[in-house]
């Protein structure tokens, strides 16, 4: 693996074609979309295909069916013949056609117009503290943005402003005046020529021009960014006892200074009531646990703890598995309301944000005294009596809350499948029973 060259995008196109031929006209049999106003408004302005005067020539079904076969056509390299590429580009069609589904917008500008744009959105670049590393990046920024990308930097490399710069004999002016630089640029680059590009900036909060990074986006700065400050372990000790916490120099690693840990966080609030920015990562505890699968490689930035797709939660209308609610949309879920005080019971309704799919990862089933079992990742917290905890950190006999008040089932009592053989058509308590004592786990509660 270490002297393997990936295939360029000219070369697996060439294969793929060779295999099952060019995009062959889309079906007349495919259903037509349902487009708002505002959405061909958007499509016409965004993504689709334009002569030379900017007029589009294809329409979004066009569209869809364009991008639908040029995914659908991988499907070539590991076997797949004509036919079974047309199958799975249909099922594509019919998931975006009905806005079940849409890929990201680079995939939307640019599968199958062979314009060699990549289909990626979200790109990572390191910042070297050197005028070469900044403006490589700087380039690989302005490219990025020019095929439809957005990108995030990690600024914590660069020294602090009023350094010395050795091979200059000067000083350096400190990350935030670099971070103006690339907000200046994406002012000037769209994204695939289409929109303006989108940025996220990260500051380590022991870096010594913190302070200056937490402000950088009021009173007309910087305008481009999201920003985000990492948070240490060693702040959030400070934090905790009202220390001082020490300022790194990310050149020389010494410490060159120190800052109240609790009048840092109530600049970082302020910053963010005033614009909405800065955020927070906690990049101590990220990397310290099983959200990094693989650390000899680096370090990760973000995370989601999950739970499998078979795992029951209270919705609005009874319990659902989650994998059904991220195929079907949101239901509804309950929440137990001592998650926010503990003293207070019962439970409330809130629609989920967003909810994904993050593939295999390893688990660990946590079963109470009174049955109830869950299966997770080993940093999915669980609210227990003394706060929340990580399943791997809980320990036999630990506390946790389940729900602390009644859940809901759905208000039509029409089963949701047909029936055969005078089967009853409605659930009634009585066909509760009889299903429960067939396939309970053998637990009766009042």
């Amino acid at each position: 693996m270490k002297n393997y060259k990936a295939p360029t995008y000219e070369k697996i196109k060439k294969e793929i074609t060779k295999k099952v031929g060019m995009m062959p006209a889309r079906p007349a049999d495919l259903p037509q979309g349902a487009w708002t106003e505002q959405a061909l408004k958007v499509l016409e302005e965004r993504y689709l295909v334009k002569d030379k005067n900017l007029n589009p020539i294809e329409s979004p079904e066009d569209m869809v069916w364009r991008v639908a076969y040029e995914i659908a056509s991988s499907e070539a390299r590991w076997g797949a013949n004509k036919k079974e590429v047309l199958r799975v580009a249909r099922e594509f069609y019919e998931l975006m056609v009905s806005r079940k589904f849409l890929p990201n917008s680079p995939t939307l500008m640019n599968a199958g117009t062979n314009n060699g744009l990549q289909y990626s959105a979200c790109f990572v670049l390191p910042v070297e503290d050197s005028m070469e590393g900044i403006f490589d990046a700087l380039k690989y920024q302005a490219i990025i943005h020019k095929t439809g990308g957005g990108t995030g930097f990690a600024f914590s490399r660069l020294r602090e402003g009023g350094s010395l710069v050795k091979t200059s004999s000067g000083t350096a002016s400190g990350p935030i005046s670099f971070m103006r630089i690339f907000d200046t640029v994406t002012n000037e680059v769209k994204q695939g020529g289409k929109r303006r590009g989108a940025n996220m900036g990260i500051l380590r909060v022991d870096h010594p021009d913190i302070l200056e990074f937490i402000h950088c986006k009021e009173e007309g700065g910087i305008t481009n960014f999201n920003i985000s400050v990492a948070i240490t372990n060693a702040f959030m000790k400070a934090y905790q006892n009202d220390e001082e916490y020490e300022l790194i120099s990310p050149k020389t690693k010494e410490v060159v200074g120190k800052l109240s840990a609790k009048r840092v966080f109530n600049e970082i609030a302020d910053g963010a009531w005033r614009t909405g920015d800065p955020g927070l990562i906690f990049i101590d505890k990220i990397n310290e646990s099983t959200a990094n699968p693989v650390p000899t490689l680096g370090n990760i930035e973000s995370t989601n703890p999950c739970v499998i797709g078979d795992t029951l939660v209270s919705t609005k209308i009874g319990l659902l598995r989650i994998k059904d609610i991220v195929e079907n949309g949101n239901k509804g879920l309950f929440f137990d309301n001592r998650v926010k005080n503990i003293t207070k019971s019962g439970v409330s309704i809130s629609e989920a944000v967003k909810l994904y799919d993050l593939g295999p990862k390893k688990v660990m089933k946590l079963v109470t005294k009174s049955g109830y079992e869950i299966t997770a990742t080993l940093d999915h917290r669980v609210m227990t009596v003394s706060g929340w905890k990580e399943i791997q950190s809980l320990k036999i006999n630990d506390e946790i809350l389940i729900q602390s008040a009644k859940g809901s089932f759905n208000e039509s009592n029409k089963l949701s499948f047909e029936t055969i053989n005078n089967f009853p058509n409605k659930w009634t308590k009585e066909l509760g029973q009889v299903l429960g004592l067939l396939i309970g786990d053998g637990w009766l509660r009042r």
